[in-house]
């Protein structure tokens, strides 16, 4: 390894994905660096191994492309047989898996059963063979115990239980140890709330964090359920600063069809509104790792190519950066360039997945998701970092399927 150090869960999972050939689940709660583990791979990996996100949104902060245009899925029309046929008549998809021998699926979790069993079916059908996925060698990454995919009915139709997965005998890897905190009592209540479980120690710590509106400090980030309360709160903070504002207009490009999907996937808005002394979020890692994407900070100085904003006693000089989204072929079919920045006095639960929190205010009143309150509660470092404008107990909840399948299936690799 090029002195990166590998926690020992993390030191047994690179080997498996090194020098195995077989299928592989990679997962861990929060903070335990599954994606960091795969970035190791891949770039000491001599194949040139393809990634595709579950989702739009994971899509365009890893830089690929979805699992759904990789396989030629579109939205599903006209059911799993229509898919099919129609997939299989599409020359470039047909050489593109004929092409693949490896391929890399983040963010699992998000998709559901019949996609699985849908892009299995083709793979097989392309390669002409019996194995699964026509040979090819799939490294999924994902915690089914965090957000859901979207399901039509009330049963969560998690891709575990599709027959394309009991096909392809994934070997789990479990990466234990948390990078992202040292608190251990912290991490007993986060494994609690993971199960669903309203614990004693769970409620004493959720009751502890309890604090007024009154109480919180003035720059702490609020996590809030839906997407509403989050812009109302931003924009009333921002209205209180008596600075000028600038709006930055996010620049877009490529084809009308994509620019759409990134005006909703990407992790800036269209218009960027922002003062001097505005509290912001950074939406991107470093390439240096001085930030991460979640790090929070306050502009010092605003101009035309350059944002100064202060992270404690530092301060970065912050640059447009683009975001792209990529074809089916892995071609770039559309970006959006702005300043890679977001308004930090409110996020939701849903965009604070993938970040990582200093501070954090969060409300857990009506949750309506299994795993939400796990995804909001681990996105901070310690224990001490988080207060709570509410919570009831119908929010500490895990779905009985996910629960089942992590305690009875079989455990390798680890």
């Amino acid at each position: 390894m090029n002195k990166v150090q590998l926690t020992p869960s993390q030191t047994e999972g690179f080997r498996e994905l090194r020098e195995g050939r077989e299928n592989i689940f990679l997962t861990g709660g929060p903070g335990t660096g599954k994606s960091f583990l795969i970035g190791e791979f891949l770039s000491q990996s001599s194949e040139k191994i393809p990634v595709v996100a579950s989702t739009g949104a994971s899509a365009v902060l890893i830089g690929g492309r979805t699992f759904h245009s990789f396989f030629g899925l579109g939205i599903m029309q006209g059911g799993p047989e229509a898919v099919v046929e129609k997939a299989l008549k599409n020359t470039r998809l047909r050489k593109r898996l004929k092409e693949t021998a490896t391929l890399v699926v983040d963010e699992v979790s998000m998709l559901s059963g019949a996609t699985l069993d849908c892009a299995e079916h083709i793979a097989r059908m392309v390669k002409k063979s019996s194995q699964a996925w026509g040979g090819i060698r799939m490294i999924v990454v994902g915690d089914f115990a965090q957000l859901p995919p979207i399901s039509r009915g009330r049963e969560k139709e998690w891709c575990f239980l599709s027959k394309a997965w009991e096909r392809s005998g994934f070997k789990k890897i479990i990466l234990r140890e948390v990078k992202r905190t040292e608190d251990p009592d912290f991490l007993e209540v986060l494994e609690d709330i993971r199960w669903g479980k309203s614990s004693e120690r769970v409620q004493m710590f959720l009751n502890k964090r309890l604090i007024t509106a009154e109480e919180v400090e003035r720059d702490v980030p609020h996590v809030f359920p839906r997407r509403a309360q989050t812009d109302t709160f931003n924009q009333a903070r921002l209205n209180e600063i008596r600075f000028e504002s600038r709006r930055y207009e996010t620049e877009y490009g490529g084809k009308d069809v994509y620019i759409e999907r990134l005006k909703r996937d990407a992790p800036i808005p269209e218009v960027l509104e922002l003062k001097k002394s505005a509290l912001v979020m950074l939406r991107m890692n470093d390439p240096k790792q001085r930030y991460v994407n979640g790090t929070v900070g306050t502009i010092e100085e605003m101009a035309d190519e350059i944002l100064l904003v202060r992270v404690k006693t530092r301060v970065f000089e912050i640059e447009p950066f683009t975001f792209t989204i990529l074809d089916d072929e892995g071609e770039e079919a559309a970006f959006a360039s702005n300043f890679p920045v977001t308004l930090a006095y409110a996020s939701t639960i849903h965009k604070v997945q993938g970040t990582t929190l200093e501070r954090c205010h969060i409300s857990l009143r009506a949750l309506w998701e299994p795993g939400q309150a796990y995804v909001a509660l681990s996105r901070a470092r310690s224990g001490d970092s988080i207060t709570l404008m509410d919570w009831d107990e119908s929010s500490i909840r895990a779905d009985a399927a996910v629960k089942k399948f992590y305690e009875h299936e079989p455990e390798t690799g680890t």
